[in-house]
């Protein structure tokens, strides 16, 4: 009887290990599947938005598109179209800029390409 309980309790004290161990493996794969490709697009958004500069075409995260013509610590004013019409909008709402675009556009057509 007591060779029963001792190999109950060696079979339960590895199982343990295995589902401590299969927990940090899953923690991982979340951190480098989801986590830390978020960091980065984060850190790459605000180094963008950091090197404003006039002139620069932006589009916003509502769809505003034009051509940036003052820039403040944390707004911007920008031109939209040919009717000049001035919009101020935060740093923070801009989500795209026209060479932003065009760089992503040449990564993905040269993935394609490969």
């Amino acid at each position: 009887m007591s060779l029963i309980l001792t190999e109950t309790a060696a079979t339960a004290a590895g199982g343990g290990v295995s589902m401590i161990l299969m927990m940090v493996a899953m923690l991982a794969i979340f951190y480098f599947m989801i986590i830390r490709p978020e960091n980065k697009k984060k850190k790459q958004t605000e180094e963008m938005r950091n090197s404003l500069s006039l002139g620069d075409e932006i589009t916003t995260i509502g769809g505003l598109t034009g051509k940036i013509v003052q820039i403040t610590e944390d707004t911007i004013t920008f031109e939209t179209g040919e009717d000049r019409v001035r919009i101020q909008a935060k740093k923070w709402s801009i989500s795209t800029t026209a060479k932003m675009e065009a760089a992503e556009a040449a990564a993905a057509a040269q993935k394609k390409k490969k």
